[in-house]
């Protein structure tokens, strides 16, 4: 019979709890709340106390938010393995599609949205087919889809605008339309022209608030992260994407439907583009083939940010969450400040070189390889 001291110090080491510390250091987006703390801290110093008013807040959460809503589902197809290079395009595209729908063919919102999403999603699907059946990396497919959507986009409007690479027309179309609120303009207007009354937020001299409402895209940004955290750490679709970017032969040993899962995210990811455009597209009354420019590289940087690994199979919704919102403080604070806003594309390199080696160094913990 074994003594008893060396039982109870067996169970002991089992059963011993992982100091707080050590926990949050594997947390994926400990490096984006980091960097929030301190950008939030830079900018308290050196920018004018307006950015940090209700309208200054929201003013920057704006931005943030349109790309946040791209970051989150590039974020998770980075945790399932892959990229998604045409995201940016994809919202080119998906916005000539919307435009389209509404002034060209007259239909409704609730059935322009539907076909834009769809067509969309349907495009992200070939992305994910191509990928799979070839075995070529999705960045050098959908880096082809950049190109391709972006062509096509500048084609199709010409083709439907008799030369221009503007569409016109969409606010008018979509004027008096039941949906249109839902993806654009401002919520929540009533309660805040209430508190204006009461001299809680600041109003103009005519005593209209100087924040009419919460932009709706805040909104939508803020659902998606709270839908996607769910997603990843409380449903088995969660752990099949994490298990799909983590070792792909070993989930699809597992019984994971690895295929499934990949093609899924790529469907997203073109979708999450396309309600962009579509949000986009109505604020503006307009679109353009430029459209979502570059954004695909600023979705990736923001997901890289919040502590996606490049390699798969690591990384937070909520992280991506916080990276958009860094990048949004970022390139509407400088506006605030006396710095060149051209510093804005070198912070924004900076931050991804720091958060690359950051976020290796946290696998490196979490994995034990030296």
């Amino acid at each position: 019979m074994m003594p008893t001291d060396a039982g109870s110090a067996a169970v002991d080491e089992r059963l011993k709890a992982e100091p707080l510390m050590a926990r949050l250091m594997k947390r994926p987006e400990l490096g984006a709340i980091a960097g929030l703390v301190l950008v939030t801290a830079f900018f308290l110093i050196t920018a004018n106390p307006a950015m940090f008013t209700l309208s200054g807040i929201l003013n920057f959460m704006a931005p943030a938010a349109q790309l946040g809503i791209l970051a989150i589902a590039a974020a998770l197809l980075m945790i399932g393995g892959e990229f998604d290079l045409s995201i940016g395009s994809m919202v080119a595209f998906a916005g000539m599609i919307f435009g389209a729908c509404v002034v060209n063919l007259d239909l409704p919102l609730i059935l322009a949205v539907p076909v834009t999403l769809v067509l969309a999603a349907l495009i992200g699907a070939v992305n994910g087919i191509i990928v799979l059946r070839t075995g070529l990396p999705s960045f050098i497919v959908t880096l082809a889809g950049l190109f391709i959507l972006r062509g096509l986009s500048l084609v199709g409007l010409k083709w439907l605008t008799d030369g221009s690479t503007q569409l016109r027309g969409v606010r008018e179309a979509a004027e008096g339309d039941w949906l249109a609120p839902i993806f654009s303009g401002d919520a929540f207007t009533g309660l805040f022209g209430w508190l204006a009354s009461l001299g809680w937020i600041e109003t103009f001299d005519n005593g209209t608030a100087k924040v009419p409402g919460v932009p709706v895209e805040i909104l939508w940004f803020l659902g998606l992260a709270a839908l996607a955290t769910w997603v990843l750490l409380r449903t088995p679709a969660g752990n099949w994407i994490f298990a799909s970017g983590g070792d792909r032969n070993a989930a699809a040993n597992s019984g994971v439907p690895v295929r499934n899962v990949k093609i899924a995210l790529f469907m997203l990811t073109a979708a999450a583009a396309a309600l962009l455009a579509v949000m986009q597209v109505l604020d503006a009354g307009s679109t353009d083939a430029r459209r979502g420019f570059q954004k695909e590289f600023e979705a990736i940087i923001a997901a890289v940010i919040g502590g996606c690994l490049l390699t798969g199979g690591y990384g937070s919704a909520i992280g991506a969450f916080f990276g958009s919102i860094i990048f949004g403080m970022v390139v509407i604070g400088l506006t605030y400040t006396g710095f060149d806003q051209d510093w804005f594309q070198v912070f924004l390199g900076g931050m991804l070189l720091l958060a690359v080696i950051f976020n290796n160094a946290i696998r490196k913990r979490v994995t034990g390889e030296r």
